[in-house]
């Protein structure tokens, strides 16, 4: 039985709370370049996290696809896309995410990485996503927030 990507997602409360935590550190004043940051640090752990699993182009070919996919709702997100290398380029993310408002940056951002649970939850299932990704959702939600200049 074929099935969508939404009907294959089991709701997932670490999806969603990271689109929150993105969005509150947007109103606690972080601007888009470290809202990018932040973006680009929580993919470079889920690559860690599921490059040994999936393989580089793997990884890379579901980070495209969430992209894109994302891309419907922020159509600028998809220059991110422009002359893109084999593999993930999070300097053209992070580029992209910038030049917008922390608000928008923490929208799009949230949506693509939720996009790209939903879409590897359609592919292996909702319960081992959640477990291959627990770890990197715990650390997001963890981080420092838009005042903590600590690091």
């Amino acid at each position: 039985m074929c099935q969508t990507i939404s009907d294959a997602v089991m709701e997932s409360k670490e999806s969603h709370k990271i689109v929150a935590a993105l969005a509150r550190r947007a109103k606690e004043g972080a601007n888009s370049s470290h809202i990018a940051d932040a973006i680009a640090s929580t993919w470079l752990e889920i690559d860690h996290a599921l490059t040994p699993i999936l393989g580089q182009q793997g990884v890379a070919a579901l980070y495209k696809r969430s992209l894109h996919l994302t891309g419907s709702t922020y159509s600028w997100l998809v220059h991110a896309l422009e002359n893109v290398h084999p593999g993930t380029d999070l300097d053209a993310l992070k580029i992209v995410l910038s030049q917008q408002s922390g608000a928008d940056a923490a929208a799009a951002g949230g949506a693509f990485l939720q996009t790209f649970y939903e879409l590897l939850a359609s592919l292996i299932g909702s319960s081992l996503t959640e477990r291959l990704l627990r770890s990197v959702w715990a650390h997001c939600l963890t981080g420092p927030s838009a005042q903590d200049t600590s690091s």
